[in-house]
């Protein structure tokens, strides 16, 4: 069902006015996670996902940017939501997901073995290859049946062996959280608690007051929103998440219906591109179409192109 703008936005602004921010939208995310002023935010939560603690904590980041060069000139640039680099080398990816691609597990592969490649130069030692991780923060269900953390690496299928430590894939589901006490929530399921935004306000003020980082957090979000930009930047971001989740649905159905009629052997790729081709003709963004459908800003601009001529 297809709701009218303006009850979105009156939605969205009643949510603002309640301090109700939604920290899943990737321009607050990056705000309070992918500053330098608040990277020991970044790094309790990530100690907390990496259950690193005591000796073993990370200590420190370094922000870098994240914008990951091709390999080779022909192929597509990697642009992470935020990317850093621990004290011990370690390279971490996390990423902010909203709408589900159906791709999440071959692209997370993709953006580690980006990450990993990148201390090979031409001659290089494999000894230069550093660790890499990617933490996934899914607003929706990947793995059903699964906890609403978990890891992936490489092992022995007979044995359990773990290969190395160079390799770890971290999801989380955060529609999987289930309320309960503060007090009996562990660190990484305090964080699935602020992402999920179902708390209620005084459970909220609790979980501030039981984790400090998520205090910074919630302050930091209060800043943002106090910039007119941002917070329309903000707002709009939020428009356009449930303009297309409300009628996702009729897009994907519809583009998939024109595919499948005229039996093209490209199959969800011809789906996708009858999809970006919809949008644009009611006048979406390249940006909200990149995140419904599998296509590269290049293939959604040469379909735009197709459009005007």
């Amino acid at each position: 069902m297809t709701y009218p703008k303006s009850l979105l936005r009156q939605a969205i602004e009643n949510d603002i006015a309640n301090k109700k921010y939604n920290p899943m939208n990737d321009i607050l995310f990056k705000f309070i996670f992918g500053k330098e002023e608040r990277k020991h935010v970044t790094i309790d939560f990530l100690n907390a996902v990496l259950d690193r603690h005591g000796a073993k904590a990370i200590k420190d980041i370094q922000f870098q940017n994240s914008e990951i060069v091709p390999l080779y000139e022909d192929d597509k640039l990697t642009r992470l939501d935020i990317f850093c680099i621990t004290e011990g080398g370690t390279q971490i990816d996390v990423e902010i997901q909203i709408v589900d691609k159906k791709n999440m597990e071959r692209r997370t592969l993709y953006y580690w073995s980006q990450m990993y490649l990148m201390n090979l130069a031409k001659g290089g030692k494999y000894q230069n290859l550093k660790p890499s991780i990617t933490i996934n923060i899914l607003r929706y269900t990947i793995f059903p049946g699964q906890p609403a953390h978990s890891m992936y690496s490489i092992y022995n299928i007979e044995t359990g062996r773990r290969l190395n430590e160079d390799m770890e894939l971290h999801f989380l589901e955060v529609p999987k959280f289930q309320k309960k006490p503060v007090s009996d929530m562990t660190s990484v399921e305090r964080w699935l608690a602020y992402f999920s935004n179902k708390l209620e306000l005084k459970e909220m003020e609790e979980l501030a007051m039981n984790e400090a980082a998520i205090q910074t957090a919630l302050d930091a979000a209060a800043v943002f929103m106090q910039n007119k930009q941002e917070r329309l930047n903000y707002l709009n971001r939020e428009m356009a998440i449930m303009d297309y989740e409300s009628d996702k649905d009729a897009w994907i159905d519809a583009g998939r219906a024109e595919g499948l009629a005229e039996g093209r052997v490209e199959g969800e790729k011809n789906a996708d591109r009858r999809t970006a081709k919809r949008m644009l003709a009611k006048n979406k963004s390249i940006d909200e179409i990149l995140e419904l459908v599998d296509l590269t800003r290049e293939e959604i601009e040469e379909i735009a192109h197709d459009i005007r001529l």
